[in-house]
């Protein structure tokens, strides 16, 4: 919904979405999962169009306890 100073409303990538989140390799842009589902569920970058990207790994660091 646009206010009346003419801010656009925040595209999918920049509101907290959950799920997981790709980066285009060519122009680094971030992509929702949720977003791609929307266009089709074809794999291609919403900035540039390029077809590769690459799935961005969570920080969460994963503990294994060793015997």
């Amino acid at each position: 919904m646009n206010d009346a100073k003419g801010l656009e409303a925040p595209t999918l990538s920049e509101k907290q979405v959950e799920g997981f989140f790709y980066e285009c390799v060519k122009c680094g842009a971030k992509v929702a999962s949720e977003e791609l589902e929307l266009r089709g569920g074809g794999v291609k970058c919403t900035i540039c169009g390029y077809r590769v990207l690459k799935k961005i790994r969570p920080p969460v660091v994963k503990r294994v306890i060793a015997h």
